[in-house]
């Protein structure tokens, strides 16, 4: 199973749209800080030119980030990014441009930073899928071109994906808000592929997909999470003794295998209970259970709703 599959899986249950929201053009010095995000919100960030300081305000850990660099903060942590040159930044002053994002420029003249930022939104209640198995920050580079991975590498997808969203963010053409849009769902999916393609994947799902002996079961859980997976399956699959298959996983995920497999099944679920034909008891059976009790009771734990008020909040539209 690639990792493509468990990708794809992944994107097709749970609901990702994107939305660019203002373009950055200042000179140094200069400082922006982002308010924590609600919790189906993701912020993101992509240097198109210059450098930047990204500092968690609650951690106080900071990062420099370069041309070419993407960040996304999966938790919505609130967030600062400034010049790195600790002197009072320039006023800065917004205009919305045609498309409907924001343009903020200053008038220093200090090195030149070219921002995009805007963020993506999941449809409830995966945002809790995405939050418990993503690292706190993201950071990805899109390759020059120029560099020694193949032309079909995520970072080289990337790179083209952003000189596209360069390209829009400063078009008046028909059609520019809606291409951004578009483009900023992509982005969110080639992010996590490049991530889990990267020699040192971060922490949580992405470290897990990107460890070649782990990848099948990754891939079988996503594919087929209805089948009744126990631990010397996905082992066999993975070529480890159970004892092993444990230790990786848990030391890469930060969870169990089974924890992981009751997740997905309850986001799926969760689709499920939308359908008003579908009875609950269907649902159950649907996501591997046989028990209609035991579904109740595993979705109200990992919800914090019973299956009856998560689709009353879904028809509402809440």
């Amino acid at each position: 199973m690639s990792q493509v599959d468990w990708l794809s899986h992944l994107l097709k249950m749970i609901t990702v749209t994107g939305q660019l929201e203002v373009r950055c053009v200042y000179g140094a010095p200069w400082r922006v800080a982002w308010a924590r995000s609600a919790a189906h919100e993701i912020p993101y960030h992509v240097v198109l030119k210059g450098r930047a300081i990204i500092e968690d305000p609650e951690t106080r850990t900071a990062k420099e980030l370069v041309g070419g660099d993407i960040v996304l903060l999966p938790h919505g942590a609130s967030h600062v990014l400034h010049d790195g040159s600790g002197h009072k930044p320039v006023p800065t002053h917004e205009r919305v441009a045609s498309a409907g994002w924001m343009l903020s420029e200053n008038e220093a003249q200090g090195e030149h930073l070219d921002l995009l930022c805007g963020r993506f939104f999941i449809g409830p209640p995966h945002d809790r899928l995405i939050r418990n198995y993503l690292p706190t920050d993201l950071v990805v580079r899109a390759a020059d071109g120029h560099g020694g991975e193949g032309g079909g590498s995520a970072s080289n997808h990337l790179a083209s994906l952003v000189g596209l969203m360069r390209k829009e963010s400063t078009s008046d053409k028909l059609g520019s808000s809606a291409i951004l849009d578009a483009l900023s769902s992509a982005l969110f999916a080639l992010v996590l592929r490049a991530a889990s393609e990267s020699e040192q994947a971060p922490e949580g799902l992405l470290a897990l997909a990107g460890h070649p002996r782990l990848a099948p079961a990754i891939g079988a859980m996503f594919a087929d999470p209805v089948r009744p997976w126990k631990l010397p399956d996905l082992a066999d699959l993975c070529g480890m003794s159970r004892a092993t298959f444990m230790r990786h996983f848990q030391d890469r995920l930060g969870r169990s295998a089974a924890d992981l497999l009751t997740d997905i099944r309850m986001s799926l679920a969760s689709n499920a209970l939308k359908k008003p034909a579908m009875s609950t008891e269907a649902v159950a059976e649907t996501v591997g259970y046989q028990s209609v009790s035991a579904f109740r009771r595993v979705f109200t734990e990992r919800m914090g709703m019973t299956p009856g008020e998560w689709r009353r909040m879904a028809r509402e539209g809440q």
